[in-house]
């Protein structure tokens, strides 16, 4: 959608509120008019050609005793849904009386499709009728909707009967979405609130079109394929996933379909997302948008989908999903726990801070495994994905196991503010259980940071955008694997590591006289032993090897461990005591896969030259992996030379005096 198009509906909308909400509402309670409010005209608008029919068709339904009318009614108004009151929206403007008007709107309302309903309760809109109706702006704010001046239906308006010269371009999915975003950030702006969710912009979005289908064009059959989008907003990803599909299997000369399939847990979103599946003219279609959270609620658990896109919250809190799966501790949802070749458990679950990783194994679960083209994910995260969580973290084993198992096909970092809620860096994961045989063992990493175009107008936190042109450069790079500056093809194992403890022998100096108090004792007779013992012992071993000493004490060894932290004290020249390690002297070292000799080679390089007793506990070794793009693409900015430097400070000195000279001039003239 053009943003001079977007900003002017925007705008309208934003009119709408401030011109007949304004006292009445606050503007942080706009929404819960404005938002359905435009919902039910995208939706009036579709039927208002089809009204006599749908009218006529009920008559005779009614004359006929049918109960269930509502397949033909639709079928009548020729959408997946309908509307059988007497009332087009346009008609109720010229109702005068405010109880009149209410009762012919709450008619309008119920005459909506059950498919319509649960949208209408999802925003639970039929609260604000009487507040409206009280202030007397019920009629105003749907005069304002049915405005010749602004078009919110999917198809455009025209000046002419002809269909020659537009007025209005039509607002498909996606361009819903945008506003919608847009009406939203500035409601919670007014109300101190956050937007919350990121919203993807078309440019982005398209982006990862092209990522999950170009590869795979010249594979599509004649064939039926499903879509799907975990957290599906108000559905544009799955619009734009559509209408790619189709185009490239068009171009082709293949008869495709595709199914749709998403949640959302959001139930404004939600609404927004079910009204434009039953604005597609497929039923189906809406009734295959759940409600609820994917994590805790997977409404899809036993379906596994072709294609996958998505943008999940990232930095978000799962903590009330966590709760509602048991805890976090407890959950044993297969899709997110695995294990590893030997039978070992692994768990995957990240923190609770931040859940977006689920969303990716979620993805996963999802995957075809019989199928020709398997299955392809595209989805956006921030950086924490990439690099958050130590080796056996949850994070860090969600990322062995996408690695390990060969899913992770590229990563690409795009450039900071390209969304319209945040600026903050973000990448698209793009995953495949069916790598060519190039790309097999193989991750590409493109650093698209740089790739961008400025716009005229920012929108939001957007400044910038992926023009075409953009687009198939990007898409260019990573179809031919290419290696440059800014990108990069690696061996899997290229980011994994061993996390390894490195331990030092404990050394300890024996210091008989030292008081020991008698409160560790059993009894008097215990520690008069003790000490005879301990005197003993000082008189025939060495005070340097506390194995020496402990055995010439005689003393058993439960009583031995509870004197020693008052007898001993650490010192490096003392003998090493067998098998037990200095904790102070404890070090954690990464050591990468690609490691030559791998844990044991690095051990004699890097640790036995600087401790020769040191050794590696394998109990605790673990295994990590973490993608740093800072790491392959960091370009350090060359510094001025001095000369550059001594010039530029003459410059600032010469500039500061004259105006020092001017400001003194002018006061010594006053």
């Amino acid at each position: 959608m053009d943003n001079q198009v977007h900003n002017s509906i925007v705008s309208f909308i934003w009119g709408i509120a401030d011109d007949c909400l304004r006292d009445v509402y606050v503007r942080g309670k706009y929404r819960d008019v404005i938002l359905p409010m435009t919902v039910i005209r995208r939706l009036d608008a579709l039927l208002e050609d089809s009204k006599d029919a749908v009218l006529e068709m009920k008559k005779r339904l009614d004359a006929a005793k049918i109960d269930n009318q509502w397949p033909a009614l639709c079928n009548a108004a020729g959408q997946a849904f309908c509307n059988a009151s007497p009332f087009r929206l346009r008609d109720l403007t010229s109702r005068a009386k405010k109880q009149t008007l209410k009762a012919d709107f709450i008619a309008y309302l119920d005459g909506f499709s059950p498919n319509v309903q649960v949208i209408l309760d999802k925003f639970k809109f039929r609260n604000q009728i009487d507040t409206m109706v009280d202030a007397d702006i019920l009629g105003a704010v749907i005069e304002k909707f049915v405005s010749s001046d602004i078009n919110l239906s999917p198809n455009p308006v025209w000046k002419d009967e002809a269909k020659t010269i537009m007025r209005h371009p039509g607002l498909d999915n996606h361009g819903m979405g945008t506003i919608f975003e847009e009406l939203i950030r500035r409601f919670n702006e007014e109300n101190n609130e956050e937007a919350g969710e990121h919203w993807t912009p078309r440019d982005v979005v398209e982006l990862m079109a092209d990522l999950v289908f170009i590869p795979i064009a010249d594979q599509i059959q004649d064939a039926t394929y499903s879509c799907y989008d975990g957290a599906c907003g108000t559905g544009g990803m799955l619009t734009v996933a559509q209408d790619r599909l189709l185009t490239l299997a068009h171009r082709r000369g293949k008869d495709v379909s595709i199914h749709l399939f998403g949640q959302e847990i959001n139930p404004e979103t939600y609404a927004i997302c079910t009204a434009d599946m039953l604005l597609k003219g497929d039923g189906e279609q809406a009734e295959h948008i759940g409600f609820g959270s994917t994590l805790s609620l997977d409404q899809h658990s036993s379906r596994q989908f072709d294609f996958m896109l998505s943008n999940p919250p990232y930095g978000k809190s799962w903590k009330t999903d966590a709760e509602k799966m048991g805890g976090k501790k407890e959950i044993l949802d297969t899709r997110f726990n695995t294990y590893l070749e030997g039978g070992e458990e692994m768990a995957m679950i990240p923190r609770t801070s931040d859940g977006q990783l689920l969303f990716l194994l979620n993805n996963i679960s999802k995957m075809k495994k019989d199928s020709p083209l398997g299955s392809r994910i595209a989805e956006v995260h921030n950086g924490s994905s990439l690099f958050t969580g130590d080796a056996g973290s949850g994070e860090s084993n969600a990322r062995r196991y996408m690695i390990e198992n060969d899913l992770v096909e590229a990563i690409i970092a795009l450039p900071d503010n390209m969304f319209y809620n945040t600026g903050i860096g973000t990448f698209i994961w793009v995953l495949t259980n069916r790598k060519e045989d190039r790309r097999v063992g193989k991750i590409q990493l493109i650093d698209a940071t740089k790739m961008k175009s400025p716009l005229r107008r920012n929108m939001g936190k957007k400044n910038c955008e992926f023009t075409e042109d953009i687009r198939k450069e990007i898409m260019r790079i990573f179809t031919s694997m290419e290696e440059s500056e800014i990108s990069r093809v690696f061996d899997n194992r290229e980011f994994g590591y061993w996390s390894i403890t490195v331990e030092q022998p404990l050394r300890l100096r024996v210091l008989p006289s030292k008081h020991i108090p008698s409160s560790i004792f059993r009894n008097e007779a215990e520690q008069i032993l003790c000490e005879k013992a301990l005197r003993k012992a000082a008189d025939v071993a060495a005070l340097d090897d506390w194995a020496e000493f402990s055995k010439a004490s005689g003393l058993k060894a439960a009583l031995l461990k509870k004197i020693r932290p008052f007898i001993t004290e650490k010192d490096a020249s003392a003998k090493a005591i067998d098998g037990e390690a200095d904790a102070d002297l404890r070090d954690t070292e990464l050591v990468p896969f690609t490691y030559k000799g791998g844990i044991d080679s690095f051990l004699r390089n890097e640790v036995l030259t600087y401790a020769p007793d040191a050794w590696v506990d394998e109990k605790k070794t673990s295994v990590g992996y973490e993608l740093s793009f800072t790491k392959y693409f960091y370009r350090p900015v060359e510094l001025r030379n001095m000369d550059e430097i001594l010039e530029t400070l003459r410059s600032l000195e010469n500039d500061s005096t004259g105006m020092l000279e001017e400001i003194i001039g002018g006061i010594a003239n006053a």
